[in-house]
């Protein structure tokens, strides 16, 4: 760096200490457009500034410069009582983290201040270390049900951990957002009662969203069990349960329930209209085209190509059998 450079640095930094909120703002944009390393120091303390648009802004620039020693001094704002500063930060130290903060990151979790423990949780499934589930465990039981839908939607990226008891009594919390979070990430894991859990969730929990949910977990799950929740999620009156039903359907075909998806290439959705389509289209019986034919015309161009695709494959497993 050259002495210009250095004396023009120097000045900015001097002006970041100025009583006035207009100079500082200057000052630390200056900084942000420079990019020089050597005002991240400055800049690190430009994070504790009274104002929040001198705040953000020195995020932002510390952001850019992407120095890991600005981790722990942004960790701190994840506690701001400023919304947008807990934001900010949390988009930052989503680019910065990495595994070296593991037990950084541990620590600010046992800190007591809801935002913080919201916040790491987040960062924490950038990681997905299963050193972390004790810690995440914890938060399965808290009174704030943000920390526990936070809790259980990190548990869903700790690819290591198959069995989890307790995420599966998430399934009955009186949160809908946690009910949707504990919804989703049963279909990670592989205890004895999920499918059972799951299915009873997409029948009858009130929450059209958990419903929906859990019918994306049991496709994930494909599991036979499912099949008279599903026969029932059918007639949902949300169509995009309706929707994520007939997915699983597509995955574990089921010729009792023929009448049921042939009644869906009407339905007003023409989401669902599609999906049925493709699952009539894997069950491989002779009797369906006729059905699929009138779909041809649908008024929604996506229904109609898979409707020809689904004719398709069944004259195709038909010529197959034939031939064999």
């Amino acid at each position: 760096m050259n002495n210009n450079t250095n004396t023009n640095l120097n000045y900015w930094l001097e002006m970041l200490r100025s009583p006035d909120i207009n100079e500082r703002l200057v000052a630390v944009k200056t900084l942000q457009h420079l990019g020089d390393e050597g005002a991240t120091n400055a800049l690190i303390l430009a994070l504790k500034d009274e104002s929040t648009a001198v705040q953000k802004i020195a995020i932002t620039a510390i952001w850019e410069l992407a120095n890991p020693a600005a981790v722990t001094p942004l960790l701190e704002l994840l506690a701001s009582p400023e919304e947008e500063i807990r934001s900010e930060a949390l988009s930052a130290l989503g680019e910065l983290v990495s595994s070296e903060h593991l037990l950084l990151l541990l620590e600010a979790l046992q800190q007591q201040d809801i935002n913080l423990q919201f916040n790491v949780l987040i960062l924490l499934r950038k990681i997905h270390h299963a050193q972390t589930f004790p810690f995440v465990l914890r938060f399965f039981e808290s009174e704030y049900p943000q920390l526990r839908e936070a809790a259980v939607t990190t548990l869903r990226y700790l690819n290591q951990v198959k069995k989890c008891p307790q995420a599966l009594l998430l399934l009955n919390d009186p949160n809908d957002n946690v009910r949707r979070e504990a919804a989703l990430t049963l279909g990670n894991l592989v205890d004895e009662a999920v499918v059972a859990l799951l299915s009873k969730a997409l029948t009858c929990d009130p929450d059209w969203q958990v419903r929906r949910n859990a019918a994306k977990s049991l496709l994930l799950h494909a599991n036979s069990q499912a099949i008279p929740a599903i026969e029932k999620a059918l007639s949902d009156e949300h169509w995009q349960v309706r929707k994520s039903a007939i997915q699983v359907l597509q995955k574990i075909p089921e010729a009792k329930l023929l009448p049921s998806l042939i009644e869906a290439l009407a339905d007003e959705y023409s989401d669902v209209r599609k999906e049925a389509a493709i699952a009539l289209g894997n069950l491989a019986n002779s009797d369906l085209i006729n059905a699929l034919n009138k779909s041809l015309d649908d008024p929604d161009k996506e229904v109609a190509i898979q409707s020809r695709r689904a004719i398709h494959k069944i004259q195709e497993s038909i010529k197959s059998s034939t031939h064999d």
